[in-house]
């Protein structure tokens, strides 16, 4: 999932419409999974469209990971850019904590052809997280930003030196510059991870201003 408002304050309608057009274009499957999140699901806004997928699919293809962890499935456009990123002997766990979107992720992770691909895991993701025994190359982080930084430590213990960790809507709407509303827990949550991960001596890190901000982690 990604978030509520596609243009961060650094793009411009017009400047978005350019930058998707010169990306490789999401095939039928994207498309249409794409159009059906914004017809049927909730907040569809989430879903990470064509730029983004397309860079996730690329930095697949860079890091050749074996074991790929995504925290937040929301309908599976994520997912499947990665599976199709990734090695055919490499696995991609992914956690959705809504029930209910399962049957429409498996649905496109079937037209996708990637069924046997992506294991799909539905709950509380560090409950999860708890019971995958394997240790991971890549990460993507995309789910409750309140439990960003308990996502993060749960993952870092089992990442593989010189692993990534991706985590997408970090600079959530600008928010993270602006007066700290008391009541706003997902904003707290937030700016307690960009925190977490500055002051960590593990990692090296570098933010992307796409959508609404990428934080690549390097783990050392």
């Amino acid at each position: 999932m990604s978030n509520h408002n596609n243009q961060t304050g650094h793009h411009n309608p017009e400047l978005e419409n350019y930058i998707e057009q010169h990306t490789t274009a999401e095939d039928d499957v994207l498309y249409e999974l794409r159009r059906q999140t914004h017809l049927k699901v909730l907040r569809p806004r989430m879903v990470s469209g064509p730029v983004q997928g397309q860079l996730l699919t690329m930095l697949c293809r860079m890091i050749r990971p074996k074991a790929v962890l995504e925290i937040g499935t929301f309908t599976g456009y994520s997912a499947i850019c990665m599976a199709r990123g990734i090695s055919s002997d490499a696995t991609l766990d992914t956690i959705e904590r809504d029930d209910e979107l399962e049957p429409f992720i498996r649905k496109y992770f079937k037209k996708a052809r990637l069924e046997k691909k992506i294991n799909l895991h539905t709950g509380d993701a560090l409950k999860v997280i708890a019971t995958i025994d394997r240790s991971f190359d890549l990460v993507f982080m995309d789910g409750d930003k309140r439990e960003y930084p308990a996502y993060y430590d749960a993952v870092i213990q089992k990442m593989k030196s010189g692993g990534f960790i991706l985590a997408d809507n970090i600079l959530w709407n600008g928010k993270v510059t602006e007066p700290l509303d008391p009541a706003d827990d997902y904003t707290k949550g937030i700016l307690a991870f960009n925190n977490k991960v500055k002051s960590d001596p593990r990692v090296e890190q570098v933010i992307l201003p796409i959508r609404d901000g990428l934080m690549i982690i390097r783990v050392k």
